[in-house]
């Protein structure tokens, strides 16, 4: 019952993105759909990955600890999407393929000296505190070219681009603002940016505002309640 109803969500969720990015002349395929789990537990995260679904997301990353080893599925890639306090850096650099929240200096130094330990070279997105709300993490917009610059230099990061979350109020003319704003800004930093840095990706979009998200230019869209609709 959880696995077809959750195989069913997941086929008309790909649909709506792939209207979406018709829409604005894009293909489907250029948006990644990250399921986030954090809402569910382990047997709704094995039926994502069993209906083709490999990309999970968590926020926290205690939950992702535990839903990494328990579901131990050899396709399944995880992301870490919510803020990552440093003393949990070590354990989470090994169980993920991609790190959404490079939300200061500090993490991004951290983060870079647990993936030279392990040897890795982990891909990640810098956090843009788009919309200037005061209790979300992430950088500021002016602060962006600096942040670029110094974080080209961390041998042991590979910077794919940027991430934000829209304001909850403001609903979609607000989110459209303030992705397009995302999308402004990552072309402006193209205009500077270091060789080792490539800005391809803009993680932008949530259940709430994702076809927006996708008609800015949103490379991954991280989605959670749309994917679990009658369920949770």
């Amino acid at each position: 019952m959880i696995a077809a109803r959750i195989a069913d969500n997941l086929a008309r969720i790909r649909d709506r993105i792939a209207a979406s990015a018709i829409r604005c002349g894009r293909e489907p395929d250029e948006v990644t759909l990250v399921a986030v789990t954090k809402y569910v537990g382990i047997e709704e995260a094995r039926a994502l990955v069993e209906a083709g679904c490999y990309d999970l997301g968590e926020s926290r990353p205690q939950e992702l600890w535990n839903k990494a080893q328990a579901l131990g599925h050899p396709t399944a890639r995880w992301h870490m999407i919510g803020h990552l306090q440093r003393n949990k850096v070590r354990r989470t650099v090994g169980c993920i393929s991609k790190l959404h929240s490079g939300d200061s200096w500090r993490l991004l130094r951290a983060v870079n000296g647990e993936a030279a330990a392990v040897g890795l070279r982990l891909p990640v997105l810098l956090e843009v505190n788009i919309s200037g709300d005061k209790s979300k993490y992430g950088f500021q917009p002016d602060e962006m070219s600096d942040v670029v610059d110094r974080a080209s230099q961390l041998e042991n990061l590979d910077v794919r681009g940027l991430m934000a979350m829209s304001a909850l109020e403001g609903g979609g003319a607000g989110a459209r603002k303030e992705f397009r704003g995302l999308r402004d800004l990552r072309d402006r930093l193209l205009e500077s940016c270091p060789a080792e840095v490539t800005l391809d990706e803009l993680s932008m979009g949530m259940s709430r505002d994702f076809e927006v998200g996708i008609e800015e230019g949103a490379t991954i869209v991280r989605l959670g309640s749309a994917l679990f609709d009658g369920m949770i």
